[in-house]
């Protein structure tokens, strides 16, 4: 079984994010982070059912807590958990259409490449400066973030952006590739602070996150390695073996390393 084949078995609802839901814990950690305050005015684009604007209106006391989903079944579920709330709203809109230039804090978690692209070019200028973005797992585009706790991120404007991946990388991470070892610390680091996953599971889900993470640095040319590197020959085999998972065919034949920093 490839990697394609793999993610069409799993359900199609938690690929698209539908039955994601982050536990108050991280939303907790995610506003301290952020520095949420009660001055702010803040959205959560694409909020699901998660707990994001009751946390936000009622343990951060924000000026506003604005929810924005698209579905219309999701939004209605969100609506009956802050009607009690007046200061915390849904609207069942379009992310790429609603309004948000009255929006100090933005969590934005999204994957595809065009609406995150989309979204930028409206942040930047429908948001007012020290307006804070906060995403999960990567920086927007290739900006350079305001700070950084892996894989928790805000960019604040005005937007401040790397020439190429290896420099957004260095700004963040103090070098400017990635190797093995980094992978399944980026992993790990994920993994826990989403508090998603428990118990036997966690194994299995951090070889394989770290697998795609690696071989994505590869395919990018910030691989730290010259070659595939004997622990990643080692995992894959797993995986393709005891799993059934082959991930190999993610990997560009022509792949280049990062150039070399050590001269």
């Amino acid at each position: 079984m490839n990697i394609q084949h793999f993610l069409s078995s799993l359900p199609q609802s938690a690929l698209k994010g539908e039955a994601v839901s982050l536990p108050d814990s991280v939303i907790r950690n995610l506003f301290r982070f952020a520095r949420l305050r009660s001055t702010d005015v803040f959205y959560h684009l694409g909020c699901g059912t998660n707990n994001t604007l009751r946390l936000a209106a009622t343990e951060f006391n924000v000026k506003k807590s604005i929810g924005i989903e698209i579905r219309k079944s999701l939004a209605v579920k969100a609506s009956n958990r802050v009607k009690d709330i007046k200061n915390a709203h849904i609207f069942n809109q379009d992310i790429r259409k609603t309004k948000i230039s009255d929006a100090t804090v933005i969590l934005f978690w999204f994957t595809d490449v065009k609406i995150i692209r989309h979204m930028t070019k409206r942040f930047e200028s429908e948001l007012a400066d020290g307006a804070r973005i906060i995403t999960i797992w990567s920086p927007l585009e290739l900006m350079i973030p305001a700070k950084v706790e892996f894989p928790f991120f805000v960019c604040k404007k005005p937007f401040r952006y790397a020439t190429n991946l290896s420099e957004q990388i260095n700004a963040i991470y103090g070098t400017a590739c990635i190797d093995f070892t980094a992978s399944w610390l980026l992993s790990e680091k994920y993994i826990n602070a989403l508090e998603v996953v428990q118990g036997k599971h966690i194994r299995f889900l951090t070889m394989l996150h770290s697998m795609i993470i690696w071989i994505n640095a590869w395919n990018s040319g910030v691989a730290c390695e010259k070659e595939v590197p004997p622990p990643v020959t080692t995992y894959l085999g797993i995986l393709k073996t005891f799993f059934n998972i082959d991930l190999s065919t993610m990997i560009k034949a022509g792949g280049r390393h990062a150039p070399d920093h050590d001269t």
